[in-house]
């Protein structure tokens, strides 16, 4: 029988300087936040909406500048408009790629919400294979690894973008390092310097102490109802990087001629300069949350990505559950210990831009927030549980106790 309180009582010691590193790091980032702030002279002005068209909306202009700031880019877009990571990463790839162009993936296959976005399956309704945009994908070495032997090789003269998908998604492959990542873009560059290198940045926000985009990628976007949201922004997403590449994107989210100076901010100015304050803070302890968990599974005998005590690379754990049954007790034990809606018992169903059938977990105040603590995984083999998000540690390791024994009585 196992005795889960010394299980996690162990884990919580064992992790003890992990978690210290974890708040020197939190310190560091919510430095650079603080910095923009003052600089940009952010004050109770800038909480402010106007309705309409949302022209000269001072609180949004300040919000772009400090966004590009922290992250180390020249121009920022964070709007509400935008539905979801997987919206502005469409924006960003019709933005700037035309009828000819090829885009490369070259982390493998793309997350699944962008099968369908990149026309690859579905009725390819507006994809970019409908607009004739090609689309290559350097598969992955049978160790998981960027292919690095092939990348420079696999960059052509027609090859107008790279998509480098940060996080591992629903793969079981390591996520992107900003090492990784810079090592990318030297050599993409250095075969075709006009070739722009795109990072879809979800999950990875705030999760190192630089950005993407301070590596040398030219353009990233994400969600705020993960990372930078700071679990309180109630929806949105954000483009980042050179100034030309924005406005690209932001034309393709609003229209030509309008682009970046569009889209009245709802009253959402406050939550999501609030929500940038916090969002260090969260995510490390959605870091912490990860180690726990990794190790608790580590130490019953199941595979975890990442493992227990290496560096991490964004807010995602996946653990190797071995058969559905497992994977649907497990969801079902973070659902009860949700804050929101913990009477309800998670069942597989086909969602939008998902091939498989999902089993999800979240109890969250934000609708489908991975800022908060969330767990979920297609049911295909092998079974794996991808783990993200929480406001404190602490609500993860009460959650875990639960999710221990469900999975044990199966």
């Amino acid at each position: 029988m196992i005795d889960i309180s010394t299980l996690l009582e162990n884990a919580e010691t064992a992790l003890l300087p992990i978690f210290s590193g974890i708040d020197a790091q939190v310190k560091g980032n919510l430095k650079k936040v603080l910095t923009s702030f003052r600089d940009r002279r952010v004050g109770v002005q800038h909480f402010a909406s106007v309705t309409g068209y949302g022209h000269d909306d001072l609180g949004r202009e300040t919000l772009d500048q400090v966004f590009a700031d922290i992250m180390g880019a020249e121009a920022a877009a964070v709007r509400v408009q935008f539905v979801s990571g997987t919206h502005a990463i469409a924006c960003a790839l019709f933005g700037i790629l035309r009828p000819g162009d090829e885009m490369l993936a070259v982390a493998g296959a793309p997350y699944d919400t962008l099968e369908e976005v990149i026309g690859i399956r579905g009725n390819s309704q507006g994809s970019l294979t409908e607009f004739n945009i090609l689309y290559r994908q350097l598969d992955l070495t049978e160790a998981g690894e960027i292919d690095w032997e092939n990348l420079g090789n696999s960059i052509q003269k027609q090859t107008r973008l790279v998509l480098i998908q940060r996080s591992c998604g629903y793969s079981w492959r390591k996520s992107l390092s900003l090492e990784d990542i810079a090592k990318i873009v030297t050599i993409v560059k250095s075969q075709n310097p006009d070739t722009v290198c795109f990072v879809d940045n979800c999950y990875g926000e705030f999760v190192a102490d630089r950005e993407p985009t301070e590596v040398g990628a030219d353009l990233m976007a994400g969600s705020l109802i993960k990372n930078p949201g700071g679990t309180i922004v109630t929806a949105g997403g954000y483009i980042a990087g050179t100034k030309q590449l924005v406005e690209a994107a932001a034309c393709r989210l609003t229209a030509p001629g309008i682009g970046s100076s569009g889209g009245a901010t709802l009253d959402q100015n406050r939550l999501m300069f609030q929500g940038l304050f916090l969002a260090p803070q969260m995510v490390g302890e959605a870091i912490k949350g990860s180690h726990l968990i990794a190790y608790v599974f580590d130490q019953l005998g199941y595979r975890v990505n990442p493992l227990p005590l290496e560096t991490r690379r964004d807010i995602i754990q996946g653990i190797q559950l071995g058969s559905p049954e497992k994977l649907i007790a497990f969801c079902k034990a973070i659902q009860k210990c949700s804050p929101i809606d913990s009477y309800l018992e998670p069942i597989p169903s086909k969602m939008p831009g998902y091939e498989s059938e999902l089993v999800m977990a979240g109890g969250t105040f934000i609708d489908g927030s991975t800022s908060e603590f969330s767990a979920d995984g297609p049911l295909r083999e092998p079974y794996i549980v991808f783990c993200q998000g929480g406001t404190h540690w602490t609500h993860i390791a009460i959650a875990l106790e639960s999710a221990i024994e469900a999975v044990a009585n199966c």
